[in-house]
């Protein structure tokens, strides 16, 4: 896979690329959204640590399938408010492997409970 960042458009504003080119005959994956909900119902209170749970289970569906953080060709996250960006962009950073991924970064008016403050998808893609 190619990261793609054209030195003729601005740099991205964060740890992820402009684009990510994937070779012919890779198999993907696609990862619905995750929320930030721990295996027994409970959800943290904190952006952060919902994103951390948000990574966790993308880490885990990435698993089932033999593939990695490294294999993440795109992230698409969604945050209920601009005060839990950095929150989550820290905790993104953690888990994104270098080079990054293509992302994009929303606010949202909400989710299907109030008490959901991050949801994360991802799209990996591996050659076998």
């Amino acid at each position: 896979m190619r990261r793609l960042n054209p030195n003729t458009i601005h740099p991205p504003f964060a740890q992820y690329a402009h684009g990510v080119e994937v070779d012919p005959g890779a198999r993907y994956l696609f990862c619905s959204g995750q929320l930030g909900v721990g295996r027994d119902g409970a959800v943290p209170e904190s952006a952060e640590a919902q994103a951390r749970l948000c990574f966790r289970a993308i880490v885990a569906i990435l698993g089932e399938a033999g593939m990695s953080m490294a294999d993440v060709v795109r992230i698409n996250a969604y945050v209920s408010a601009a005060e839990y960006l950095g929150g989550y962009m820290k905790v993104r950073d953690e888990f994104v492997s270098n080079p990054p991924p293509a992302s994009t970064l929303l606010v949202v008016q909400g989710f299907s409970r109030p008490e959901f403050k991050v949801e994360i998808e991802a799209i990996a893609a591996r050659l076998d």
